[in-house]
């Protein structure tokens, strides 16, 4: 009897890479199903965020209390979504065009020198990014958020994305979530928030530990009267 031959070491070793990807993929797929019925009860951006708090020794009050969609101001919601993804109710979950924007501008000579990186990232890929991934840029990472990007579309819809969205999303140190935030700054709920308040709320989004110590400059001051003007021309999900 003639024995088979083995197959070599390195197809083995590819097939074993390809059979890990699926299953990393389908783990991503089931915890996100289990997302359209439960609230995910933290994000990976928040876990970093504790063993940093943990590491410094500082002395930081934890600050996450989930609130369903419809206690959630919709000025809150118009904010955000104008200041952070304008066009959300309406892509497929990537903004191809400022994805091609930001390429332009991070290629360019100036931020080349600078090494300022200017992000093209929707709400749902920011969601994508905080829930599973970590904050560093590669392509290997891109990859893979856009692959749990259109699973967060094709499972959970705009408007369950735009709600773990708003109560995951960081306001601060050791702050997350719209009820932690509108409590903190505004000492009221996020269900009450006027359309100033959700507007300021929105501006500090890109840099929450450094705005929050600056709540009232001139740049928030007039960042926010720009994301005021602008929250009523965009839609959300109802």
């Amino acid at each position: 009897m003639v024995k088979r031959a083995s197959a070599p070491l390195w197809r083995r070793l590819l097939w074993l890479f390809f059979l890990s990807g699926v299953v990393l993929q389908a783990y991503f797929a089931l915890r996100i199903a289990l997302w359209t019925v439960i609230p995910p009860s933290s994000t990976t951006f928040m876990r970093a965020a504790e063993l940093r708090i943990l590491k410094s020794g500082d002395k930081v009050e934890w600050q996450h209390d989930w609130v369903p969609y419809d206690a959630i101001s919709p000025h809150l919601k118009r904010a955000v979504v104008a200041s952070e993804d304008a066009t959300f109710l309406t892509n497929d979950g990537v903004d191809w065009d400022a994805i091609q924007n930001a390429w332009d501008r991070n290629h360019s000579r100036r931020n080349e020198r600078s090494g300022k990186i200017v992000g093209g990232s929707t709400i749902t890929q920011q969601l994508a990014k905080n829930l599973f991934l970590s904050p560093e840029r590669d392509y290997l990472r891109k990859g893979q958020e856009l692959i749990i990007t259109f699973m967060l579309e094709g499972i959970l819809g705009k408007r369950r994305i735009l709600e773990i969205y708003l109560n995951s999303v960081e306001w601060g140190n050791g702050i997350y979530g719209a009820q932690a935030a509108a409590q903190t700054y505004f000492h009221t709920s996020a269900a009450r928030l006027s359309p100033a308040q959700a507007a300021r709320l929105a501006v500090m989004l890109p840099a929450p530990r450094i705005y929050q110590k600056r709540l009232y400059s001139p740049y928030m001051n007039g960042r926010t009267a720009v994301i005021a003007a602008r929250m009523w021309d965009v839609q959300i999900p109802r």
